[in-house]
């Protein structure tokens, strides 16, 4: 445990008053459970921003504020949300995801936003990993009984999603559906008690269905996409979407492993390598016969699409995304010729 003088510290440096509940926001999935823990509220800016009403409005707002035109349309969207839905803090991942979001904690803290840095060690290191949870753990007064009973729901919580992604490979969930059930587990809703409701009626509902129609079997790679229509573009064209990669890895699919190295195993914050071998992995397991690897204009996990296609053994197709919205036209005919060349 770290002395009192240091916990001062944290306090002065992040301005959180320690007995406080607070809603804290996030760039990404980060270890939920000391969150939780702590009685606090996380919610993950992404689904706030790409599930409102008006995505490009969070966009804009960004950069009248000053951001460059030119930059990730995920990031202008996060700083919008923050300061425009009332947290107490936001959590950042400054080591494992965008290496914008740096910059992005100092413009938030700039405009007076609580900042919480996280880092994933690059190394996958377990004692860095741990002491960097522990740091995590004391700033948000987790205290041990509250962890232990925390963790148990959380590892609930998530053989529900599980369960869900099984239930894709027996084609009687849509890709649709797992996006929506994996990609929220990076924060349960805010509620693991909704998340938990909810996911137990959707199983019951999904096994009583019938099997889905489908001519193809396709994997989604990348980060969740911007664009709000491309699952319903895909069903409507035959494909069934049976591998989100990101999503699942929110989900920690990783059953025998403690609380702590799921997040060594947590493949998205890691090298391109550790991906491959989960999504090669998945090819074999789910049937795929070919991949679509989204990747988001400005990021700098454009880089590695060359290693991953040059490394699958299955066509992928590359699509890009820049701004919020429905698939442009241009990417559907690439998608739809994708398509017929594989069938």
């Amino acid at each position: 445990m770290v002395n009192k003088n240091h916990n001062l510290n944290i306090i002065f440096k992040f301005g959180i008053i320690y007995g406080s509940i607070m809603r804290i926001g996030l760039t990404t999935t980060v270890p939920v459970e000391p969150i939780f823990a702590g009685n606090h509220i996380p919610t993950d800016l992404n689904n706030i921003f790409i599930t409102s009403e008006n995505p490009e409005y969070y966009v804009e707002k960004a950069e009248v504020d000053g951001f460059p035109y030119n930059s990730c349309s995920w990031i202008k969207g996060l700083y919008s949300v923050a300061l425009n839905k009332g947290f107490d803090a936001v959590i950042g991942v400054v080591r494992g995801d965008c290496s914008n979001t740096e910059s992005l904690l100092d413009f938030l803290s700039f405009k007076g936003i609580k900042v919480i840095p996280f880092s994933f060690p690059y190394d996958k290191s377990r004692k860095k990993l741990e002491d960097e949870i522990k740091r995590f753990i004391e700033l948000l007064e987790s205290n041990e009984d509250n962890m232990k009973n925390t963790i148990d729901i959380v590892d609930k919580a998530r053989r529900l999603a599980w369960i869900i992604d099984e239930l894709t490979l027996k084609d009687l969930v849509s890709g649709l559906e797992n996006h929506y059930y994996l990609v929220n587990t990076s924060d349960f809703f805010g509620d693991i008690s909704v998340y938990i409701k909810k996911a137990e009626n959707f199983i019951k509902e999904a096994n009583n269905r019938n099997k889905i129609e489908y001519n193809l079997r396709i994997g989604y790679i990348g980060v969740p996409p911007i664009f709000t229509d491309i699952y319903n573009f895909l069903e409507k064209n035959g494909v069934h979407v049976v591998f989100n990669e990101v999503q699942r890895q929110f989900s920690m699919p990783f059953p025998e492993k403690d609380w702590i190295d799921k997040y060594l195993e947590y493949t998205y914050p890691y090298t391109v390598q550790d991906r491959l071998r989960d999504i090669k992995n998945e090819i074999g397991k789910r049937k795929i016969e070919g991949i679509i690897h989204y990747v988001q204009s400005f990021c700098h996990r454009q880089i590695i699409d060359y290693i991953i296609k040059d490394s699958i053994d299955i066509p992928v197709l590359t699509i890009e995304g820049n701004r919020p919205g429905v698939l442009d036209e241009r990417t559907k005919i690439r998608i739809e010729s994708f398509i017929d060349m594989l069938l």
